[in-house]
């Protein structure tokens, strides 16, 4: 049970406070309602690039690393298709530099052609390396485009193409900070050794006068529902011939979701999963083999991933893979098996409580979704699920229309005449 309080500034600003006196240490979280999915679909990768911007400096100060190191403190920041989240951790005492530094750079974050260049420049640094130049790194920028043809879920968050990036200006920049940046699209949480009292009051002095900016309403296109399969296949330079599955599947607010989560834990979660055992341990399919969600906010998707042992060929691959699917349609998940992966889950969530971080970084997170004390209920939920209902959600989700098929096929590198010659002697 994660226990908190929660205020609104007149501004739009949402507050949640949890105090935990055990700690002498304080983490301050803010959450801004921004992600890849609100991009122009001609200028992605925006997100992702402000968020390298926001730590450029302020006009009021230049280097924001700088005072916060002074008093012991760290901070990082993340971008998804939904959401960026960026937080500080420091000891308690020192909480107040949190919010100046905060509070700064929402509302007079620094832009300068220089600070876009050298981000900009980290930026494509970062989509060649990840992306380009790396076995399977541009999975997503083909992945997402199969499954997704109306929603923007169909880029990933560094964007579609280098080009966006290189082309950012910075009028374009400054549009995206004032649209997205403020107060009443932001909610902060702050935990640790603090006092409710003691948040309220830094909170107005500091995030107080900032004006509210226009919170929009999101017109985003529903995706439809797909009723056909879409398959790709590519050659590239990649150690092993790999295979991607994708379903559309609910979002995470849908009741439904739980099931599914736990379909991908009795599918791939640990030694005893069934595709571990089945297709790596027993059968020697695959060298590895993965199922995992995305758990978007919109519709999201669940993929299977694995990488067919040598002399298995992609269609044997893949039928064992269908195989599986086809098991939890046709035959209801046993009891033991089921209350191994609700323990599992159980467990995972009783640890993310021993975690200041992450508990702040949860309760926003469920605060944007519509209520923050909806995460003590989490679990509870997962509990509730019966084999029932696994079979319903695998039925509705694993069907071949309502899949996208990856196939990476590994390069044969032919010898020439002088390597084969030496091969030869």
């Amino acid at each position: 049970m994660v226990k908190f309080n929660r205020f609104t500034l007149e501004n739009g600003l949402r507050v949640l406070v949890h105090e935990d006196s055990t700690t002498p240490m304080a983490v301050l979280n803010i959450l801004y309602d921004v992600g890849a999915r609100d991009e122009n679909p001609d200028q992605t990768g925006f997100a992702h690039l402000f968020e390298h911007l926001m730590f450029g400096g302020s006009v009021n100060i230049p280097n924001y690393d700088g005072p916060l190191q002074r008093v012991g403190g760290e901070n990082n920041a993340f971008t998804s298709n939904d959401i960026t989240n960026y937080y500080i951790t420091l000891p308690s005492a020192n909480i107040e530099t949190a919010f100046w530094l905060e509070s700064d750079r929402m509302l007079s974050l620094a832009f300068s052609e220089k600070s876009l260049e050298v981000q900009r420049n980290v930026v494509i640094e970062e989509f060649k390396q990840r992306y380009l130049n790396q076995p399977y790194g541009d999975v997503w920028l083909r992945l997402r485009p199969m499954v997704y043809k109306q929603h923007p879920y169909q880029w990933a968050t560094i964007g579609k193409t280098i080009k966006h990036i290189e082309d950012a200006k910075i009028e374009d920049v400054k549009a995206f900070f004032q649209k997205h940046y403020n107060p009443s699209n932001a909610i902060m949480v702050v935990g640790g050794d603090v006092r409710t009292g003691q948040v309220r009051e830094l909170a107005e002095k500091w995030f107080g006068p900032i004006p509210a900016g226009e919170k929009y309403n999101r017109k985003l296109p529903v995706e439809a529902p797909q009723n056909e399969e879409r398959r790709e296949t590519v050659t590239a330079k990649v150690p092993l011939d790999d295979v991607y599955i994708a379903f559309q599947m609910s979002n995470r607010a849908d009741p439904g979701y739980y099931a599914v989560e736990l379909i991908s834990d009795i599918l791939s979660r640990g030694n005893s999963s069934r595709l571990y055992k089945s297709l790596v341990k027993d059968k020697q399919i695959f060298s590895e083999v993965h199922a995992y969600i995305t758990g978007s906010l919109d519709k999201g998707m669940f993929l299977l991933e694995g990488k067919p042992t040598e002399g298995i060929s992609i269609e044997q691959a893949e039928e064992e893979l269908w195989a599986e699917l086809e098991r939890l349609k046709t035959e209801p998940v046993p009891a033991d098996e089921l209350t191994k992966v609700k323990n599992k889950t159980e467990s995972t969530m009783a640890f993310s409580e021993m975690s200041l971080l992450d508990k702040a970084m949860n309760l926003a997170y469920y605060e944007l979704m519509g209520d923050a004390e909806e995460l003590n209920q989490e679990t509870a939920k997962y509990l509730a699920v019966t084999p029932a209902q696994i079979q319903q959600q695998a039925i509705e989700i694993f069907r071949k229309e309502n899949s996208s098929t990856l196939i990476y096929l590994a390069e044969k590198v032919v010898p020439s005449e002088q390597e084969f010659s030496e091969l030869e002697n």
